[in-house]
């Protein structure tokens, strides 16, 4: 829910990272921690932390925490990033704007120099202050190749800290929109920490007892669970007027969205990030439960899922038998069946509903698909794709078997469902996909590695721009490890340029960015290097039990995330927990 919240999880959010059930969980395929996480220390049981203090949450974290380290945004433990380290701005998804964090402004002084400005009495955990030095150095760390930001050092020439207040990125060319992205998703370190480490370290690090300038501190993790405390020091409660209420914080990983929905009903657990079925139920009966919304969709929307071909496989490699296979998905089942209603077919766009303003409808009407069986049929008859030997499933051109798997991770229950319809729509359209269902960590290495065929993913969330929705699809290289864009190692160069145009267009001129953005769908459609299927939920079911004033439509309510997906504690998931109010205050 990896973001899946389950998915798995929204760029701008920054986005990715949970799960089918999770929004913000999933993970970008991951590079295998050969290092075990810190053995457990001080309180971690339930029973000795005092249940009106205390937080409980699932729905990000599927298996015992790897790590804490915060360069790994796609599998370290849940809260690592945006409880423990932070970034310089958070981005406030309904008012379209960055919000000031570390940094207490920003600005672009000229076309290639952006300058911020860092707040006076930021601290990290060990009491020794957080400057400009910190910020540079934490940038810095991107010109190691194997950081997930790398590729940032493409256009950017220096970083310095200019005085112990100010920091000077320089750029050979401003990519204003990736920009925007990277003032919310990069997380800053202490550079006295971790000045010393060598580039395995800092990539594949278990980053024991994380120094942090953020609310909370590690407590203690066993096999299922992580907890936080909060810092009775955080810098955050002088300079932005805010506290988290809770005084810790447990995240726990639960084996299946059912589990989840036990704890939630018994009480156990205060905020679930799961997909749980029969929502309507959970918050029509008297469980004390509460959602976004009190009626269909009951969730707010956080990123698009998608089928994700392995396009250095054959027959994925063939963008016709991707068309083919697109046409074969009957996506309204999934829509009706799996989820009741409670998430929306995607346009063949796949942009989120929030971007509507930039899908070119010209383009779908042209290029764009629909389930059709007999369509996809006919598809594939023309491509060269025939059944051969009789048993209703078509063979490569060459006449060999195609026998093609979709992996969705064990436990979450409505990706599980979902892959078992688009198995037997394909196969209803002569292409035989077979469902399979491993365990969550093993898919993440697995898709890293591009040791698949399909897979379903919404590693992509909500974002400040649809830029980061393309860079996804589309960016080069393709290295050995694809931790967390281009799962599908599609390749074309043509796409990747237009996608780097887009980046470099500032992010006010709308008409600037839809005339680069049709020409990105056109290729988009007609190549399908991933097949968007619907827009998932920010699953989010809260119990006000113990905690109240969770986030609503309602009036007066907050309007902020209520989920602990990765990367969403930036986009609001962490005011959601400074609005907090003990249910029995």
């Amino acid at each position: 829910m990896q973001t899946r919240a389950r998915i798995l999880i929204p760029l701008l959010a920054a986005g990715l990272t949970a799960t089918a059930c999770t929004g913000g969980g999933a993970t970008p395929a991951a590079t295998q921690n050969t290092q075990a996480a810190p053995a457990a220390t001080g309180q971690g049981a339930t029973g000795e932390l005092p249940r009106n203090e205390t937080l409980y949450t699932t729905g990000t974290q599927w298996g015992p925490p790897a790590n804490f380290n915060p360069i790994r945004e796609w599998d370290s433990a849940t809260g690592t990033k945006g409880l423990v380290y932070e970034s310089l701005f958070h981005y406030d998804p309904n008012a379209a704007k960055l919000t000031p964090w570390i940094a207490e402004s920003g600005s672009w002084v000229d076309d290639t120099t952006y300058e911020a400005k860092i707040r006076t009495g930021v601290t990290w955990s060990d009491g020794k202050p957080l400057t400009a030095k910190d910020v540079a150095f934490s940038y810095s760390l991107g010109k190691m190749e194997t950081i997930p930001y790398h590729n940032i050092w493409d256009w950017l020439k220096s970083v310095e800290a200019v005085d112990d207040q100010t920091v000077r990125f320089t750029f050979s060319q401003a990519n204003y929109q990736e920009w925007d992205f990277n003032l919310y998703s990069r997380v800053i370190v202490p550079e006295h920490v971790w000045k010393d480490r060598s580039e395995e370290d800092v990539l594949n690090g278990v980053n024991e007892n994380p120094v942090g300038s953020g609310a909370y501190m590690y407590q203690s993790h066993d096999q299922d669970r992580v907890v936080w405390v909060k810092r009775d020091d955080w810098w955050g409660k002088t300079a932005l007027g805010m506290e988290p209420k809770p005084r810790y914080i447990v995240d726990v990983a639960t084996p299946s969205n059912e589990v989840a929905m036990g704890m939630l009903l018994q009480k156990g657990m205060d905020m679930s990030n799961n997909f749980l079925p029969g929502v309507a139920n959970l918050v029509k009966g008297n469980f004390g439960i509460t959602t976004f919304y009190n009626e269909p969709p009951y969730m707010l929307s956080a990123n698009t899922a998608w089928l994700v071909p392995n396009t250095t496989k054959k027959p994925m490699d063939d963008p016709a038998f991707r068309k083919a296979l697109a046409a074969s998905v009957d996506v309204k089942k999934i829509v009706e069946g799996v989820y009741g209603n409670l998430v929306k077919a995607a346009s063949p766009t796949g942009l989120l509903p929030q971007w509507d303003q930039f899908v070119d409808q010209g383009v779908v009407a042209s290029d764009g698909f629909t389930f059709d069986t007999a369509a996809a049929k006919k598809a594939l008859a023309d491509a060269g794709y025939k059944d051969t030997d009789g048993d209703g499933l078509v063979e490569n051109k060459d006449g060999s078997k195609i026998s093609l798997t979709i992996e969705v991770p064990a436990g979450w229950t409505d990706w599980m469902e979902a892959a078992r319809v688009i198995s037997s729509s394909a196969k209803a359209a002569g292409i035989d996909v077979n469902p399979e269902f491993p365990d969550f960590n093993a898919l993440v290495q697995k898709r890293g590695e591009g040791k698949f065929d399909l897979v379903v993913n919404n590693e992509r969330q909500l974002s400040s721009s649809p830029w980061t929705y393309y860079d996804y699809i589309f960016q080069l290289p393709i290295r050995k490890q694809q931790n967390t864009v281009n799962f599908g190692r599609y390749e074309n160069k043509k796409a990747w340029e237009l996608v780097q145009q887009l980046d470099r267009v500032k992010t006010d001129d709308i008409e600037g960015m839809k005339k680069v953005i049709s020409e990105i769908q056109k290729i988009h459609l007609q190549e399908m290097p991933i097949i968007p299927l619907w827009y998932n939920g920010l699953w989010s079911q809260s119990s006000t039990s113990v905690w109240k004033n969770w986030p609503s439509s309602a009036a007066g309510t907050p309007k902020s995330a209520p989920v602990m997906w990765r990367n969403w504690l930036e986009l609001g998931g962490f005011e959601t927990l400074t609005q907090l109010q003990p249910a029995a205050g």
